[in-house]
């Protein structure tokens, strides 16, 4: 009998998400899973994972550079010899609604024969036998003109230093990081000062913690930390607005800093050695990587040493703990791998496998939940458009791809481009800062720096008539307005219009106990009227512990009952 119950209440604890829509989709919601034994299994592992401490993401703090348009994708540009190849890529994720292209800028392409020397001499491009001289810049210049000329922003992830770097040349590998740290700050300020006013957002290096991108060296977060800094600090001499994101840590659970296949170092492990190395200082952004490997992007368990779509929390919680709560992570790579069951293929299985169809539903779904669940996210960027050729289509690596170099779309390019320009940016739980995408400002807006502010600024209209429209979602919504006094009109849907006063302090705009989607419309009808932080709550749920206690519970009174028969 105490088997049977068991069971009763193990099956009522598997369905308790399930109270809206079927046990299999409401599984997929929390396990990420899609086979039913695998979603059964998940569910018992959300369970225990409940009764562990959960991470701590001070998802009420106020966080800069999360307000911004969170798509992105991978390019590679300065592979496409051909400029018109480069302008119909541009062209095609400009029309697929991205707002951010995270593009190789790597040092060896640039500065390539020595220190200083920014002119190409490796080819004869018209054949008299003669190597040309090709100035190293114009591909770049070329890449941020499309980028310009389409809307799109760019971010240059600085990396791959030339072989004359190091005394060993490239024997020690051609991602190793260079003998004088010097050089490598030097190139930094060279690509900061030559598009400042341009480009605004760096990306130093690229997953240090992981072989092959240290070189044939072991990986090290202290070493990491030094270059960090050098390229930081640079970067901010050459231009004082640059935002310098790290390099993007890559998820694994190995304990074995290489070298060698296979190897690195742990991505919490070594973010918390670069923060005892003093990283915290020399970064405006974290960056990760976060793949959908084997279940997806819906996954919410929570197992240090499994790699799943939760892992950022994780990365977040660390943040937390070493005083960086008010800074972001960007994700520089996300995807599933759609490779062939083609055993001629290398490495097939070793990124997971899903379908074409499923690759194409994961992508929208991976950015639907890091807006809805993360308020300290910001870009998210989709790996990756397209190579220049199909060279390496016996390698999964190549399966990540969105179009194919002949341009052909794959589905994930049709989803993506569908879901992106139907959607309607929305305010969900978390704090928001008065500059995020999802507002809407018509009439006399002005940003006012102020040291009291969040952030140190806010928005204000000084004259009536101005208005700010915008959706939220959740159950409340609070207004942090600025200094001033003034008098708003405040309209819900389609409800009456309510004046409100406001004094500089916090306001309560929306006051609700469940979930909705809300239209909002703000119009100043006199004095002046500030937007410093707009506060969305989500409805009160139990604890997932306190579920599984009242469960506890119920079983103990049940055994009780049956043992006192």
């Amino acid at each position: 009998m105490h088997k049977i119950i068991f069971t009763l209440a193990l099956f009522s604890l598997l369905m308790l998400p399930a109270c809206q829509i079927s046990p299999s989709d409401a599984m997929f919601e929390s396990t990420g899973e899609e086979n039913l034994l695998s979603q059964a299994r998940g569910m018992i592992q959300l369970a225990a994972d409940a009764l562990r401490p959960q991470p701590r993401t001070a998802s009420d703090a106020a966080v800069a550079h999360t307000g911004l348009n969170p798509f992105g994708v991978n390019t590679f540009l300065n592979q496409e010899v051909e400029p018109q190849k480069r302008e119909r890529s541009v062209q095609m994720i400009a029309d697929a609604g991205f707002h951010w292209i995270r593009q190789e800028f790597p040092w060896e392409d640039i500065e390539i024969h020595g220190k200083g020397d920014f002119v190409d001499r490796r080819n004869d491009l018209d054949g008299d036998g003669q190597l040309d001289a090709i100035d190293a810049w114009a591909k770049y210049d070329h890449i941020v003109d499309l980028a310009e000329q389409y809307n799109l922003e760019v971010v240059p992830r600085l990396s791959n230093p030339p072989a004359w770097t190091r005394a060993l040349t490239n024997t020690i590998g051609a991602y190793a990081p260079p003998d004088e740290l010097t050089d490598w700050g030097d190139y930094v300020y060279a690509v900061v000062s030559r598009y400042r006013g341009r480009m605004r957002y760096y990306q130093l290096w690229n997953e240090p913690n992981i072989y092959p991108e240290w070189g044939e060296r072991p990986v090290s977060p202290e070493e990491y930390t030094r270059l960090l800094c050098e390229g930081y600090h640079r970067a901010k001499e050459a231009d004082p607005e640059a935002i310098i994101v790290s390099g993007a840590l890559a998820p694994t659970v190995s304990l074995h800093p290489g070298p060698g296949p296979t190897l690195g170092l742990n991505d919490l492990l070594f973010l918390q050695r670069m923060y005892d190395a003093g990283a915290g200082a020399c970064f405006d952004i974290l960056a990760v990587n976060d793949y959908m490997l084997w279940s997806g992007p819906t996954d919410h368990r929570l197992r240090p040493l499994n790699i799943n779509f939760s892992r950022p929390i994780y990365i977040r919680d660390i943040m937390v703990a070493n005083g960086d709560a008010a800074k972001p992570i960007w994700i520089s790579e996300m995807n599933s791998n759609a490779v062939p069951n083609d055993p001629n293929i290398q490495g097939v299985g070793a990124y997971g496998q899903v379908t074409l169809e499923q690759q194409a539903r994961f992508a929208p779904l991976a950015y639907q939940r890091t807006m809805e669940e993360w308020p300290w996210m910001g870009v998210v960027n989709f790996w990756f458009f397209k190579l220049p050729s199909d060279a390496r289509k016996n390698q999964s690596m190549y399966y990540f791809r969105m179009v194919e170099p002949d341009f052909t779309t794959m589905p994930v390019y049709e989803s993506m481009q569908k879901y992106i320009t139907t959607l309607r940016p929305t305010l969900y739980p978390g704090v928001h800062q008065e500059n995020h995408w999802a507002l809407e400002y018509e009439g006399d807006w002005e940003r006012m720096p102020d040291e009291e502010a969040t952030l140190g600024a806010y928005r204000r209209a000084a004259s009536p008539g101005a208005t700010l429209s915008f959706a939220f979602e959740g159950a409340s919504l609070t207004l942090s307005p600025g200094p001033e006094a003034g008098e708003i009109e405040l309209r819900v849907d389609e409800g009456p219009a309510r004046r409100i006063s406001l004094d500089g302090r916090p306001v309560q705009l929306v006051k609700g106990r469940r979930q909705k989607r809300r239209e909002i419309r703000l119009t100043v009808t006199a004095g002046e009227v500030g937007v410093d932080m707009l506060t969305v709550q989500p409805p009160w749920r139990p604890h997932t512990a306190l579920l599984l206690g009242a469960t506890a519970l119920v079983i103990l009174v049940a055994w009780g009952l049956i043992r006192r028969r």
